[in-house]
């Protein structure tokens, strides 16, 4: 063997390796975050998370990324480290499926129908349908599944290149005195442990172990103890994923690992205690690619079938490492709950990422109206303890505004699909919008503030405009967080007649102001507080139509928000003209009255109160 043959094993390696990882993506893009948000769902007992972590890991081709996926499920708090253990077990089945596909190559005969089954047939067909698709479809799910024909064809590209390559060293006596260094378990597991660390990918590292066996120069009796030691060094992506997150995660990681290292252990001795008895004849024979996908599959269902009655010990296990300290640390307000979704190990995965980033910032909009409730009823009934929540919430709203716009950028360096990217601009630009109203939430507070600490009093009249005023500020909000939160751009349809009525009505309450001071029925000082009301309602109707009109505009694919807002006001325009009039007919201001008495806000939040 000499060195440009030692230059084609590495490059079929790097094939293989590359189109693992090429059809891994294609397939997790296929998927579009839907098995992944089954795992997160459905697992409500040991054995279904068995077989949805196993039809999972099946599907995309990686037990690490499924173990990844659990860890970081469990870290955000969506999952309990209880559930998170059946799906640990289902994806160390579920990665068997790559060394079964592996091992078609090993098919022999030579009728056409065995021929073509044979992956070096069917690959290079896979590859041919695969381009075109990616090349000639506009449609993303075709590209996706092009993608996975072509990584399939450069996976086993690859895998007839490095088998080729290392034919040849059947003939090199160091070579094969190599493997049978292997055969002492000991040092079989370490080699194979350290090859998955490097690759971090036992299915990869199984699929090298099966291109190696065309050398013939690797029998079972080195085989098992490498593929035994490939699956504690599979461990290793997901204790490098816990480092750094919370002590549930952490226990995760570990409950991978016993699960394992501790099923390994319990094999190698039961085998090789039976082989000392019975002395296995197969072990001197060579290997196949074939015989091992059927160890690798063997070992892997026999440790879940071991470990499923006692699951409940592995958890001990994992606790009793990761302990729990005396004085914890104390734990994010409720509210802030909803950003512990938003976990770094989700980003590779940009449709499960996107799904968590909706989930926050409907939190983000819920803690937004509440305070915008709160602060508006402060208006009538009075309460210090309110108005201090007001602020609290104002401030839990810019913690997740931070939060999801460092996270929503991490995620837009990533390939997604147009309905993601389409969500992704949306809440890029709606966070900013829905902090403004939370900002105008404490503004409104405070001027219920500076009314009650100065014992002002409006006139009748303004308290029951002022009703109306409020009544209409927060049903649009309501609409525009609710069209934002379901992605229901027909809803949003509905934020731009309203607003242009709200900006009716602050201009008729300014009047009707100015008229009431002129008759003497009202101050200056009470004029500056419902300056102040008037224009922050106006400005939250402002940041709820840029919610709205951002979320059409994403779903119709223009842009161009001032052209599209005149196009809409258009007199052809007959559902925003309908809407319009519904609105202004609904949100309508009481009549005038001449002389109405003042009404003192001090003693009617007082009694509100009491």
């Amino acid at each position: 063997m000499d060195i440009f043959s030692v230059f084609t094993m590495i490059g079929g390696l790097a094939l293989f390796l590359y189109g693992m990882h090429v059809m891994g993506e294609g397939l997790s893009k296929a998927s579009g975050g839907r098995l992944e948000k089954i795992l997160e769902k459905l697992t409500s007992s040991t054995l279904r998370g068995v077989l949805l972590g196993a039809g999972v890991t099946a599907v995309i081709q990686s037990s690490s990324a499924t173990t990844v996926m659990a860890v970081g499920f469990v870290n955000s708090g969506i999952m309990t480290l209880q559930r998170a253990v059946g799906i640990i077990m289902g994806a160390n089945i579920g990665t068997t499926i790559t060394s079964w596909i592996l091992s078609l190559s090993g098919i022999e005969g030579n009728s056409f129908f065995i021929r073509m089954l044979k992956p070096s047939s069917f690959s290079p067909i896979l590859a041919i349908i695969g381009v075109a698709m990616i090349l000639f479809s506009k449609k993303e799910k075709k590209k996706d599944a092009g993608s996975i024909m072509i990584g399939f064809a450069v996976l086993m590209f690859g895998m007839e290149t490095m088998s080729g390559a290392v034919k040849p060293l059947a003939n090199v006596p160091e070579f094969t005195n190599l493997f049978i260094l292997f055969e002492n378990p000991l040092l079989g597991m370490m080699i194979g442990a350290v090859l998955t660390a490097v690759i971090q990918s036992s299915s990869a590292s199984v699929g090298i172990l099966q291109a190696l066996c065309v050398t013939g120069a690797v029998s079972y009796g080195s085989a098992i103890p490498i593929i035994m030691g490939q699956n504690i060094g599979t461990c290793v992506t997901a204790l490098l994923s816990a480092i750094g997150a919370k002590k549930n995660a952490k226990r995760t990681a570990f409950v991978h690992l016993y699960f394992n290292l501790i099923g390994t252990v319990v094999f190698m001795i039961i085998f090789y205690t039976l082989n000392s008895f019975v002395h296995f004849e197969f072990l001197s024979g060579p290997a196949n690619a074939a015989g091992i996908a059927v160890v690798h599959t063997a070992f892997n269902v026999a440790a879940t079938l071991l470990w499923l009655p006692f699951h409940g010990l592995l958890v001990k296990l994992a606790m009793l490492t990761v302990r729990d300290k005396k004085t914890e640390e104390r734990t994010l307000e409720g509210s802030l709950k909803g950003l512990e979704a938003l976990d770094d190990r989700f980003l590779d995965n940009p449709a499960l990422a996107m799904e968590h980033c909706r989930i926050a910032c409907s939190h983000m909009a819920e803690i937004t109206i509440n305070a915008l409730d709160t602060a508006i009823t402060q208006l009538d009934t009075y309460s210090e303890d309110k108005v201090v929540q007001v602020g609290e919430e104002e401030d839990v709203v810019d913690k997740y505004e931070d939060r999801l716009g460092t996270y929503l950028v991490q995620v837009a360096k990533n390939e997604m699909q147009t309905k993601d990217s389409h969500t992704l601009s949306v809440l890029l630009h709606s966070i900013g919008d829905i902090e403004r109203i939370s900002d105008h939430a404490v503004n409104i507070a405070q001027a219920a503030k500076e009314i009650y600490d100065k014992n002002l009093s409006f006139s009748e009249a303004a308290v029951s405009e002022l009703e109306v005023f409020s009544a209409a500020v927060k049903e649009i909000v309501r609409i525009s967080m609710e069209a934002m939160k379901t992605e229901n751009f027909q809803l949003a349809q509905n934020v731009e007649p309203l607003e242009e009525v709200i900006d009716d009505l602050g201009d008729e309450m300014k009047q009707r102001h100015i008229d009431r001071l002129r008759e003497g029925r009202c101050t200056i000082e009470l004029g500056f507080i419902l300056s102040d009301l008037t224009t922050s309602y106006k400005r939250i109707a402002d940041h709820c139509s840029n919610i709205a009109v951002c979320l059409i505009q994403a779903e119709k694919d223009v842009y161009g928000r001032h052209e599209y807002l005149n196009s809409l006001k258009e007199e052809d325009n007959i559902h925003f003209m309908e809407r319009f009039q519904e609105y202004k007919e609904q949100y309508m201001l009481p009549e005038r009255v001449k002389g109405t008495p003042k009404v003192d806000m001090r003693t009617r939040m007082q009694h509100a109160h009491s």
